[in-house]
């Protein structure tokens, strides 16, 4: 007699959810980078810059928070698993990003460059950032699990309002810069500040 092993209905760090959810989180990525691409390519000035915006607040979502969210995460496990999945889901866009747009050349690589021409000087970066962002994501996810607050706009809306205002509030302050920039920058702190009072709540 034979049993079979039901799928954990919360903290998924399962070695199966980990390749599968983190490779969706990596093509997804792809596809929010080539729109980004026909942006830059296609429009320009303001509504350009608003356009790229949106898009890199919407790729800052899919890699916070989708990751928690695919893990269901309510515990530190599930959590983790989230950060697997977030890990996972950069290396498969790097294979992407170097199989296929680089050859393309889809867009300037100065990066090179600086690395003496070679790519693997940044892709841990790239790795390690989209580990902490989905690690501070799935912390939200599961903070936000017990006071019913589980979609995915009730979670990431907060930090999207925060990063809107944050680049609002650099360009009222001078501080020139490219916007796209600026709202990747407001939702990393913004994600970061509200994880900490998340856990601070529960400490």
């Amino acid at each position: 007699m034979s049993a079979t092993v039901a799928p954990a209905a919360t903290d998924r760090s399962d070695f199966r959810t980990v390749l599968i959810a983190g490779t969706r989180v990596g093509v997804v990525i792809a596809v929010l980078v080539v729109l980004y691409l026909a942006v830059a390519r296609y429009l320009t000035g303001g509504a350009a810059d608003v356009a790229e915006a949106l898009l890199v607040l919407a790729g800052g979502v899919v890699a916070a928070f989708l990751p928690g969210r695919w893990a269901v995460a309510r515990t530190i496990e599930g959590i983790a698993g989230g950060a697997a999945i977030g890990l996972w889901g950069s290396i498969v866009f790097s294979v992407i990003d170097i199989a296929v747009l680089r050859p393309t050349r889809a867009y300037p690589w100065t990066w090179d460059d600086v690395g003496g021409g070679s790519t693997w000087w940044y892709l841990p970066m790239w790795w390690m950032l989209a580990t902490f962002l989905a690690w501070h994501g799935g912390v939200l996810v599961a903070a936000g699990a017990p006071r019913g607050r589980s979609s995915l706009a009730s979670v990431a809306g907060p930090v999207v309002v925060g990063a809107i205002v944050l680049a609002v509030l650099a360009r009222l302050g001078g501080l020139h810069g490219v916007l796209p920039v600026q709202a990747g920058l407001g939702f990393a702190v913004t994600l970061v500040a509200l994880s900490i009072v998340a856990l601070t709540r529960k400490a």
